[in-house]
């Protein structure tokens, strides 16, 4: 133990001694948490929308004024022309045209019938998709009221109404920044956890410290878990300050308890870490330690379930999902704060990322080789 408690000293001195450790660990995180989640917006807005107007009439006008009193577009352009709205989308000017034929209000008043023309620039599929969704949606609730203004009901309407009233359970508001926010917690843990232990030892083999260390009798698992133990500590300090901005800033509290938060944080912390100290072993420079760091981060951060939902993905990805720890942790941390589960709830997950723990720790150890 006391070989222990004199390695531990060595990495917190070593630590603290470097200011480039602390911005990474203690500013970055903060700066990234006050970024992301006002970048990571899952709704399209600020759709720009050319009109080509040829029946300029009472329907018409009303159209386009629900479609901009939605809040999801911005109408760029107003023509008669539908070559001239073309013109629009060609200069990136405009994303989606609708054309309104000259015949449109005769036909909605007489033929009891009307077609409009919507063309959407699809080089962006993600907005391409959303947009012409909204716009028919809008175009949809814009046909039922005109209905509605049409039909005489007698005092006693003889037709069945139903009406559904919807319910949102656990983000009453649907904000986004509570779904989002807890996800881009989990990959700052990561990040800092992985990467920083992955670059230690190897900074050690560079100066040539480690040599110093392999000719001491320290065993190795001594060695692995005074590299671990400092690391673990910093890692659930930056977890405390991501939740604190997360409150002050966001105001979000978790419906379920700090313990069990915590508990399955520190957990899944020891798997990060040893996946990162196992890196390190294997690289013999830190420019080889970050770029495999760097390499696994992009895996975790598109197959972790942050941005993308795992149950949309093809088969083959979410067996990839099923052996990347950080999605367990980003479902578990959204199940506590959103939805208020317990150990219960995510007892599998909690074993799934001990049994990472255990599997890359222990191979850490072994495949660290003294070489005297």
């Amino acid at each position: 133990m006391r070989t222990l408690k004199f390695l531990l000293q060595k990495e917190f001195r070593q630590i603290f001694r470097d200011p480039g450790i602390l911005r990474v660990i203690f500013i970055l995180p903060v700066i990234q948490l006050l970024i992301l989640p006002w970048a990571a917006d899952y709704e399209i807005k600020n759709i720009k929308l050319a009109v080509a107007d040829h029946d300029h009439s009472e329907y018409s006008r009303q159209l386009i004024n629900k479609i901009t009193a939605s809040g999801y577009f911005i109408l760029t352009d107003y023509t008669n022309s539908y070559n001239n709205a073309m013109q629009q989308v060609e200069r990136d000017k405009a994303d989606l045209i609708l054309e309104i034929p000259a015949s449109f209000e005769r036909e909605l008043i007489k033929e009891d019938e009307a077609k409009l023309f919507v063309a959407v620039n699809a080089i962006n599929g993600v907005k391409a998709g959303l947009g012409s969704s909204y716009l028919r949606t809008i175009i949809q609730d814009y046909n039922g009221q005109v209905r509605t203004d049409w039909i005489q009901f007698p005092r006693f309407s003889p037709e069945t109404h139903i009406e559904v009233v919807s319910s949102n359970w656990f983000n009453p508001l649907m904000n986004y920044k509570f779904f989002m926010v807890p996800g881009i917690l989990v990959l700052l843990l990561t990040m800092v956890g992985s990467n920083l232990t992955a670059i230690n030892i190897v900074k050690e083999k560079e100066i040539g410290t480690i040599e110093q260390i392999n000719v001491t009798p320290v065993k190795k698992y001594h060695f692995i878990l005074g590299k671990l133990i400092p690391f673990w500590v910093l890692g659930l300090l930056v977890f405390t300050i991501g939740f604190t901005i997360a409150w002050l800033v966001y105001g979000i509290v978790p419906a379920g308890s700090f313990l069990t938060i915590y508990f399955f944080a520190a957990v899944f912390l020891l798997a990060v870490l040893g996946l990162g100290l196992l890196i390190s072993t294997y690289a013999n420079n830190q420019q080889q330690a970050m770029l495999i760091s760097f390499f696994i981060m992009m895996i975790f951060v598109l197959l972790g379930g942050l941005y993308t939902s795992i149950d949309s993905m093809p088969g083959w990805a979410k067996i990839i999902t099923r052996l990347n720890p950080v999605s367990y942790f980003i479902e578990v941390i959204r199940m506590v704060v959103l939805k208020g589960s317990g150990i219960a709830d995510i007892k599998y997950q909690l074993l799934t990322i001990f049994g990472f723990a255990v599997i890359l720790n222990s191979w850490a150890v072994i495949n660290y080789r003294k070489r005297s």
